[in-house]
């Protein structure tokens, strides 16, 4: 039977042969976890794999070093596949990159003797910083996606969904400086960051009952002094921002923002706030591609939990972006500890820990 009359035969063929390539790339990512825009071992060794397999491939792509593209076919229809491969501090790969970017390996490899047949070019994008940065919407805005005709990617969990939901989001690095004083002999010398970053928290708890439905705010505090008897000059904090969409995101940014001033007004405390990448969109799949990959993943024997969306929203990703500027898939699938019989899919790894970080 030839790749014309059994395309999805002869990909699944294809990936068998390459499935211990693949699973121990997976492996070896988890192994060297690497952080936001620091994943050079981690894509050189995708970059490698596919020059390896017959890719053209493009390092450093769009000012980006950890960046990557690899291309296989000449076709007009550009397919892009997404691949992520950074992991958290101190938790390394709890989110299944490791998974995802081994996923989004088997998909062009199997994709790629089909390409001519199919009239298609398949082109693998390495996609740095997912968990904050943005790298994705770095390589959108600098044209790394300009010729891609319909993005997708495959995303690790602990259930098969078609899709998953995700929010805008936006974070930031807070820094109050304030005057540090002692605390007992000459309080009123200082100026105190903490009780400015006292007052935020107040003032967002306080607005939590007028927030946006859907709004979320979150944040830890990092730095808060170092001696009980000295009044903080210095106070950093995280924060991240959400909303169901992208137009009410901003008027939840905008507000939050508020917060922060008012805490720097309050006090005296200078206030620098520092985005932590880009903004990201709320996710938009695309039906007919989701109902295409339901298929494919029924004939498969995968069971989705969910006829179609999850209900609810949950996580954020930089995918959101693409997703509102082709069409764009970003299905949940179950991770297992000895992979999957049935497809091949490089889907067992040493940690999936939840169901979507971001």
């Amino acid at each position: 039977m030839t790749t014309a009359t059994d395309p999805r035969g002869h990909a699944r063929t294809r990936l068998a042969t390459r499935r211990e390539d693949v699973l121990a790339l997976s492996h070896s990512l988890h192994a060297e976890p690497e952080l936001t825009f620091e994943e050079h071992r981690s894509a050189k060794k995708i970059a490698g794999l596919m020059e390896g397999s017959g890719f053209d491939v493009a390092r450093g792509v769009r000012d980006l070093p950890t960046a990557f593209t690899a291309t296989h076919g000449t076709g007009e229809l550009v397919i892009g596949i997404t691949a992520e491969y950074d992991a958290l501090p101190g938790i390394g790969h709890a989110c299944g990159h490791n998974i995802n970017g081994a996923a989004a390996v088997s998909a062009a490899l199997a994709l790629a003797p089909l390409a001519d047949d199919l009239g298609i070019t398949v082109k693998l994008l390495g996609t740095p910083a997912e968990e904050s940065g943005g790298g994705k919407v770095y390589m959108l805005e600098r044209g790394a996606f300009d010729d891609v005709a319909a993005a997708m990617m495959a995303y690790a969990a602990p259930m098969d969904l078609l899709g998953m939901g995700s929010l805008a989001i936006s974070s930031w690095n807070v820094t109050y400086t304030g005057r540090p004083s002692h605390a007992a002999a000459m309080p009123h010398k200082g100026v105190n960051a903490a009780d400015a970053m006292m007052i935020v928290q107040v003032a967002i708890s306080a607005y939590r009952q007028q927030m946006l439905p859907g709004g979320v705010v979150s944040g830890i505090v990092t730095g808060g002094g170092e001696a009980s008897n000295v009044i903080p000059g210095r106070v950093t904090a995280s924060y991240d921002c959400r909303a169901e969409t992208f137009e009410d995101f901003h008027a939840l940014k905008d507000r939050i923002r508020h917060c922060f001033e008012a805490g720097a007004l309050a006090t005296g405390a200078e206030l620098e706030l520092e985005d932590m990448g880009r903004d990201y969109a709320d996710l938009v799949q695309d039906a007919e591609l989701s109902q295409a990959y339901g298929r494919a993943a029924s004939a498969l024997g995968r069971s989705l939990d969910h006829p179609g969306f999850p209900g609810g929203k949950g996580g954020s990703t930089d995918m959101g972006n693409i997703s509102r500027i082709m069409p764009t898939i970003h299905p949940m699938t179950q991770g297992t500890r000895n992979g999957d019989t049935a497809s091949g899919l490089p889907r067992s790894g040493p940690s999936v820990a939840g169901v979507w970080c971001g």
